[in-house]
């Protein structure tokens, strides 16, 4: 099933379009946004290279959904949900631009997430990971009624908190 547009009261969640390669580009080599992303900040040619895979493996085979995020038209963020073994279920991944920061747009997208794993994927449980020292992240999900599962020491010797909703 190709990836569907997703709505809520503020914003677009469309698949990607070639022409958002400058956007994507531009959101995920940012260091104060990428600074907790996977790890870290990626390079102009990784950031590019990753928006080319989107549609050479992702959306080709149909592997999992994933959004450019709108506001009024214009790209402020990215989404996912996807199938993990690092959870052993579906985990939700969202990245807003920092003009997006601080309006409440995070919690509206994640609970958009949510609502669709829910809803259309028919999953009993959502994953999030999140690094421990993203204590923004930490709040909007536990708004959202996400707990804590476990903590994953990274190689480098970060933690990653384990985070998961239940349907209710």
């Amino acid at each position: 099933m190709p990836t569907p547009v997703l709505h809520t009261d503020r914003l677009l969640l469309q698949p990607y379009r070639p022409d958002d390669a400058e956007d994507s580009v531009a959101l995920l080599t940012d260091p104060e946004v990428g600074r907790f992303m996977g790890d870290g900040p990626l390079s102009p040619a990784e950031a590019a290279a990753l928006f080319g895979r989107l549609f050479d493996t992702v959306y080709a085979n149909d592997l999992f959904d994933v959004w450019a995020v709108r506001r009024d038209g214009r790209y402020v963020g990215h989404a996912e949900i996807k199938r993990t073994d690092q959870v052993d279920g579906h985990e939700i991944i969202y990245a807003l631009a920092k003009p997006a920061w601080g309006g409440g747009l995070g919690t509206e997208l994640a609970r958009a997430l949510v609502r669709y794993g829910f809803d259309t994927l028919d999953l009993p449980r959502v994953y999030a990971t999140v690094a421990a020292e993203n204590h923004a992240s930490l709040a909007l999900l536990a708004k959202l009624g996400f707990v804590h599962e476990r903590d994953v020491t990274e190689d480098d010797g970060s933690l990653t908190r384990v985070l998961a909703v239940d349907r209710a």
